[in-house]
């Protein structure tokens, strides 16, 4: 099943993995504690999605447009997993309030972030700050990177990857 990460935001600096590397392979922490990493989905297509904050309207559209499409996508093969900075409790309230069928990766320190390349300069109302770039990840069986989406449909995630992957 082919993972997605997404992020969200304006950004200035994007990621320099490009479609046709190496997926970077991570082990990490999910919201109950527990660890996962890449290689325990080998085989399967990956949604990997980077997104700035749990609860936030973007964030929330995108994590519900893949809730809502989640039977179609794991259908396709699919497994979806988001990342943000946030921590295992925000997670999980997350999860919990949109019934949310996926796992979400804790990057408080911003290992992943940094190694997806996804972590950069933003700017909202004029004011410049370091936060996490909205990407999506779909990476293939054998974890190499399928498609990156820098230009995340919030409210449109599933369509805008299937078009793509058509």
């Amino acid at each position: 099943m082919p993972f997605i990460v997404y992020f969200c935001e304006k950004h200035y600096k994007m990621t320099h993995l490009k479609k046709g590397d190496k997926a970077p392979q991570f082990e990490a922490k999910i919201e109950d504690g527990s660890i996962i990493s890449l290689s325990d989905y080998k085989g399967k297509k990956k949604i990997l999605y980077f997104y700035p904050k749990d609860n936030t309207p973007g964030c929330t559209a995108n994590a519900c447009n893949f809730k809502d499409n989640y039977e179609s996508l794991t259908n396709k093969g699919f497994v979806v997993i988001g990342v943000s900075i946030q921590g295992e409790k925000s997670h999980q309230k997350f999860i919990d309030k949109y019934e949310l069928p996926f796992h979400l990766i804790v990057d408080e320190e911003k290992t992943l972030h940094e190694t997806y390349g996804v972590w950069g300069l933003k700017k909202t109302f004029g004011k410049e700050y370091m936060g996490t770039l909205r990407t999506t990840f779909v990476i293939d069986e054998n974890d190499v990177i399928a498609e990156v989406i820098t230009k995340v449909k919030t409210k449109d995630a599933t369509q805008q990857i299937l078009d793509l992957m058509d």
